[in-house]
């Protein structure tokens, strides 16, 4: 990595945590519907220039079965990293999943950025961002079990793998919401849809301090 970019991260780190905005981290096992979840709400906002609901990059290739992503193979996905090209970054099921650097600029601009997560960096978040909202996205066992079955990825010894990481890493701290998505998606959507309209708020407010 060149030296000025070396400057520049040391510089960048003096402003943590971000303020101004809000990260709201979606976060729930596999299965849940977080996705369905968030476009239920980026279809609802479609027109609201306050709220960014961020690409990810993971080093899995992207399909219509899952969600729209940028895909890096692992060796371009480590070099990106090494680059600083991620605002956060994780490891789970034996993929790299990263959150662009530029969300850092949405959220110290007063906008509101939701992503997908491992609720493993939610501690990294608190400290990046001082305003963060998490969202636990949850359904019943056997809609679990049954949601991953359908997806047809995962051998049955697999889902249940999944199902048994999830209940392993406890949620704790302040701003957490919990919504239970084994009902219609529109249920699950529009409990999100105030999660995000209290989000806004929040930062239209801290704005103006």
């Amino acid at each position: 990595m060149m030296a000025s970019a070396l400057i520049e991260r040391e510089l960048s780190s003096a402003a943590f945590p971000i303020r101004e905005g809000v990260f709201v981290a979606v976060v729930g096992p596999s299965g849940a519907g977080k996705d369905t979840v968030i476009g239920h709400a980026r279809a609802l906002f479609a027109d609201e220039s306050r709220l960014e609901f961020v690409r990810r990059v993971i080093t899995r290739p992207s399909d219509a079965a899952s969600e729209d992503h940028d895909t890096l193979a692992d060796a371009a996905f480590a070099e990106a990293e090494a680059d600083g090209a991620f605002a956060i970054s994780w490891e789970a099921h034996g993929l790299h999943y990263g959150i662009p650097a530029e969300v850092d600029s949405s959220v110290a601009n007063g906008r509101v950025a939701i992503a997908n997560v491992s609720r493993a960096v939610i501690p990294k978040l608190r400290e990046r961002y001082a305003n963060l909202a998490v969202v636990e996205i949850t359904a019943s066992p056997e809609i679990l079990a049954e949601r991953l079955a359908m997806r047809g990825r995962e051998s049955r010894g697999e889902v249940l793998a999944r199902l048994s990481r999830s209940t392993n890493v406890a949620l704790s701290g302040p701003g957490i919401t919990s919504i239970d998505n084994s009902g219609p998606r529109e249920a699950a959507g529009g409990r999100f849809a105030e999660v995000l309209r209290k989000a806004m708020a929040f930062s239209d407010m801290s704005g103006l301090i």
